[in-house]
């Protein structure tokens, strides 16, 4: 069996959607399995279900062949792990947004709160300028609200969670689309077996495009 991590939560849903297009017998109730590994025979796969930011370490150390990551989790781990394509959903944006009150001092090093401290960390070193990054795990939206960042870097996708806390977006970092990993040992052992499943989902996201 080839082993799939797959991330929960909207991400699963669309790249379930997108398997089946693939041409993949997943049984309609697949998704509301609430198991955390789910073996489908038919398809000749094995699914762990995690959280988002964990798919890459699986896949990293081999207990996943491949697996569905964001270009967002990608460039905060930094796994050792091929990106081999772009699966063109869950499109959204990495950006740094502030209260509209928020005028830069240039003799305070301001703080940026996120949940992608590296990503955060190094975007702003590439813009030469010196912050202080504070990680959070969630509402990151609140801590320009309760005085803990000046500035905050998040993924947008509608920009409605922003608005509704009175904030705005002042810069977009980077699109935000999820990616098939593969994990290099595994390309090597499965390489048939994996090609065929790139292969295949390209040929349903390219005919998306179209």
């Amino acid at each position: 069996m080839l082993t799939v991590a797959m991330p929960k939560g909207r991400i699963f849903e669309e790249a379930v959607e997108l398997l089946r297009k693939a041409g993949y017998n997943l049984p309609p109730e697949f998704e509301d399995n609430r198991r955390l590994i789910i073996d489908v025979e038919e398809a000749g796969m094995r699914f762990i279900l995690a959280k988002p930011m964990d798919v890459p370490t699986y896949v990293e150390h081999g207990v996943a062949d491949i697996g569905v990551a964001g270009k967002d989790t990608m460039i905060e781990e930094e796994r050792d792990v091929y990106e081999v394509l772009d699966l063109k959903i869950s499109e959204c944006y990495m950006a740094v947004a502030a209260l509209p009150t928020y005028e830069k001092n240039r003799d305070i090093a301001p703080k940026v709160a996120s949940k992608y401290p590296n990503l955060a960390a190094s975007y702003f070193r590439e813009q030469g300028e010196q912050v202080e990054i504070i990680k959070l795990n969630g509402s990151i939206e609140l801590a320009p609200l309760i005085g803990l960042a000046d500035r905050i870097v998040d993924i947008v996708s509608t920009g409605q969670t922003l608005r509704a806390n009175g904030l705005v977006e002042l810069e977009t970092i980077v699109p935000i689309t999820s990616r098939l990993i593969v994990n290099p040992v595994s390309y090597r052992m499965k390489d048939t077996v994996i090609d065929e499943v790139v292969e295949r989902l390209a040929a349903v996201v390219e005919g998306e495009e179209q």
